[in-house]
């Protein structure tokens, strides 16, 4: 920067607020670059140890390399194995890719979370547009989070 210049800060963006045990298990929905407040909410959880909330991380991306702190996500699975679970499931898999192949649907989401619907959960979704109108709904219709069982205040996006 050169003298005169303008620099530009934006502060904090408001958001779902998290308290430690206020549910059993946080399932994180992310897409794209959308894993950033789910990564943070995940690291804030299992930073905790007053906090034994379990998570689940369901993370969509175009591709394999298109995936962000997957060593760190892979490392969080092993220290916390009865905690934390994460599934990456990319739409343009690379050619030897182990990861799951496809979008976030509603048959991923019956695969992938074993108390779905259940009042003890909360579900936070972040991501691309079409993700979230898909997950969410919109004004006139139910998203899948609903339709699989989930109340309205069970659902929040960042």
């Amino acid at each position: 920067m050169q003298p005169g210049q303008h620099l530009f800060f934006v502060g904090a963006i408001k958001g779902p607020q998290w308290t430690a045990n206020r549910v059993r298990h946080v399932v994180l929905i992310a897409g794209g670059a959308g894993i950033t407040p789910c990564y943070q909410l995940a690291q804030g959880i299992l930073g905790n140890a007053k906090d034994q909330t379990a998570v689940t991380l369901i993370y969509g991306a175009n591709s394999d390399r298109d995936i962000l702190w997957k060593s760190q996500m892979e490392e969080w699975q092993h220290a916390f194995p009865d905690r934390f679970k994460v599934l990456f499931t990319v739409s343009e898999p690379e050619e030897n890719s182990t990861l799951t192949r496809g979008r976030v649907t509603a048959s991923l989401l019956r695969d992938a979370l074993p108390d779905l619907g259940s009042k003890e959960s909360e579900v936070y979704v972040c991501g691309p547009p079409a993700m979230e109108t898909a997950l969410l709904g919109s004004r006139s219709t139910k998203g899948l989070l609903e339709e699989l069982g989930y109340g309205k205040e069970q659902i929040h996006k960042f």
